[in-house]
């Protein structure tokens, strides 16, 4: 595909730090050598998503491997976020190429961190199931929102994916400290806390978005009026034109 080719979307980017961090995200990209492509910073995402599970897990039985989950996600953020900058600074987009590839692996190291957390004694398995499965169901109405309205928002309350690491690693060091609070007359964990609150978050999130799509494109395509009818004789007459297909 054309490096020249437009992107088949618009992206809308309102959380709190996108300004500061798209100004760095350029200042980067344009000091990287040639030899540094975006597929090998996206992999170095993913890479840096499957060690965070992993660092989760190990911390289980040692908590300063929660330090390397710090880490891993500050590496995440690197390659994550610099990937499509990278190809936008020198004008390599591929949007389509672009665009699955980066959501595909997006979808891969959600599940290796949620995965490695569901499996660390820091979190229930049942809310680290419930965290992931919350995730996909944002994620699945973003990408379908994406196709069927052409714009692709990042952020949610001005929340967005870089938030979301901060929070996390912020939890992480706290795990340093200790992995219980006393709430309610009970210890519960931190984690478990945690993740319940980012699944009430996901929902609200989901059904927001769900809602506001459905009615925009009602709006854009509301419900066509019966064009078929029938003669004295008979006969229907047929429709103008074929129905778009889909509801």
């Amino acid at each position: 595909m054309s490096p020249n080719t437009a992107t088949i979307h618009h992206r809308q980017h309102g959380s709190l730090l996108a300004g500061p961090e798209k100004k760095l995200l350029i200042w980067i990209a344009g000091r990287l050598p040639r030899r540094v492509t975006s597929d090998q910073l996206s992999l170095l995402g993913l890479g840096a998503m499957l060690a965070a599970g992993l660092a989760f897990w190990a911390a289980s039985f040692d908590a300063a491997w929660l330090l390397v989950v710090i880490a891993a996600l500050a590496v995440n953020w690197l390659g994550d976020s610099l990937d499509g900058t990278l190809a936008r600074v020198r004008n390599q987009q591929r949007p389509h190429y672009g665009y699955y590839v980066d959501h595909v692996l997006d979808v891969a190291g959600a599940a290796f961190l949620f995965g490695g957390m569901a499996l660390s004694s820091l979190m229930s398995t049942a809310v680290g199931l419930g965290l992931l499965a919350a995730y996909l169901m944002v994620s699945s109405e973003s990408y379908l929102a994406t196709h069927a309205r052409g714009v692709f928002k990042l952020s949610f309350l001005r929340i967005g994916p870089t938030e979301l690491r901060l929070l996390l690693a912020g939890g992480a060091l706290r795990l340093m400290v200790e992995p219980t609070v006393h709430l309610f007359g009970r210890e519960w964990l931190l984690l478990d806390l945690g993740g319940v609150a980012a699944v009430v978050g996901l929902l609200a999130a989901f059904a927001t978005a769900a809602l506001r799509n459905t009615a925009a494109l009602y709006r854009e395509e509301p419900p066509p009026r019966p064009v078929a009818h029938e003669h004295a004789t008979g006969a229907v007459t047929a429709p103008s034109r074929l129905p778009v297909q889909g509801r």
